[in-house]
């Protein structure tokens, strides 16, 4: 997958920018606070669908203005197409294939395939369940639209039985608990099935990407690094049968219901499950360090790229948002040495270091290099 170029109107910053992209490394420098991140993030946008840095989508729209417009060219499979996504009225979007209209999220996801790095990254390991759980969500309705469809269900289902529950708590009274709860079922079955499978899928890359990066260093003893799916149910670690799992969820939904309506909420199922990330046999979020924590999240984002290319047959676009500072020089080295053959967007400060990215066995650089200021991309 090749993302070709991108055009904006009135977005973030930016009245009006349009970068053509290098096959191999882009990079986007400049100082800070000129739009760098502005600009990746309108890339990002069509493969999330949505801005993973701002919470409402007027703040996606210059000041002063009410529409913005951005436009995507990018070639996949052999075919190049063209993605387009308008706010208008100051805060409705929509989104576009070939001037087609794109009437539900899940007709975009996954037409475009990119992995972000960024510092926020490190939060993967970092923090709590949530990031971990947004991790595998985005990752998997890039390649399974139908997941984001039954997650997005999965969801309204939640909510509701969590109203009723709380209705019930208060006096009430809640019969449809039980239909809202086999329903749930359904979704939790097919939500953590998906989610174990990748988590195995990953685990395996990341496993190789992380003892390659850390050497020795980190597996002296024999440990390793270990990605395990675990959940809050009663599932003890198998979740290949998909009719098994929709069972024992129903049964905790339905044998739990007293307790529930004491806490006011849905107390299982995939909205409180997480990924366990050992090193050496030892939890990382809390006994590694954050060297290893920086290991282990790059190792995850780059595991992530290689299951999108076994699946699809190509890899996705990879995208550093000044990322590169936050890594030591091992780790910056095999980063860069690692991901040559896949295009990289980069920003960065000082383009010095990205460009390494780029090179070709005699030292020419293969790449495209962007000056940023003011909303504005210059070619150099």
């Amino acid at each position: 997958m090749i993302c070709k170029s991108i055009e904006y109107k009135n977005y973030r910053n930016i009245e009006a920018a349009r970068i053509e992209f290098s096959p191999h490394t882009t990079i986007l420098y400049g100082k800070n606070a000129q739009g760098k991140t502005n600009m990746l993030e309108g890339v990002y946008m069509f493969a999330l669908g949505k801005s993973h840095r701002a919470l409402r989508d007027s703040e996606l729209v210059r000041f002063g203005c009410d529409s913005a417009e951005i436009t995507l060219i990018y070639e996949a499979g052999g075919r190049t197409s063209t993605l387009t996504m308008r706010i208008y009225d100051g805060h409705k979007r929509i989104f576009e294939k070939n001037g087609v209209r794109l009437t539900k999220l899940s007709d975009l996801i996954g037409n475009f395939r990119a992995v972000l790095f960024s510092p926020d990254t490190l939060a993967i390991v970092r923090d709590g369940p949530g990031e971990r759980r947004a991790f595998l969500d985005v990752a998997i309705s890039q390649l399974k639209p139908v997941y984001l469809g039954t997650l997005k269900k999965y969801n309204h289902i939640l909510m509701q039985r969590n109203a009723l529950l709380r209705h019930a708590k208060a006096g009430g009274g809640a019969p449809a608990i039980f239909e809202w709860s086999e329903q749930l079922a359904e979704c939790a079955a097919y939500i953590a099935k998906a989610r174990s499978e990748y988590t195995e899928r990953i685990n395996r890359h990341a496993k190789e990407f992380y003892r390659d990066m850390t050497g020795a260093k980190d597996n002296s003893d024999g440990g390793d690094l270990m990605l395990r799916y675990r959940g809050t149910s009663r599932i003890g670690g198998d979740y290949s049968d998909e009719a098994r799992l929709r069972s024992i969820y129903l049964a905790q939904f339905t044998e739990n219901i007293e307790r529930e309506i004491m806490a006011g909420s849905t107390q299982y199922g995939p909205h409180k499950d997480d990924i366990e990330i050992t090193i050496n046999g030892h939890e990382a979020r809390l006994y590694g360090s954050q060297g290893q924590k920086r290991s282990i999240a790059v190792a995850m984002k780059l595991a992530e790229g290689e299951v999108s290319r076994e699946e699809s047959g190509e890899y996705p676009v990879f995208l550093f948002d000044d990322v590169l500072s936050e890594l030591d020089y091992i780790r910056r080295r095999y980063v860069t040495s690692g991901i040559k053959g896949r295009q990289v967007i980069v920003t960065a400060c000082d383009p010095a270091t990205c460009r390494r990215m780029s090179q070709s066995q005699d030292g020419i650089y293969q790449g495209y290099s962007y000056y940023v200021k003011g909303g504005t991309a210059i070619r150099k």
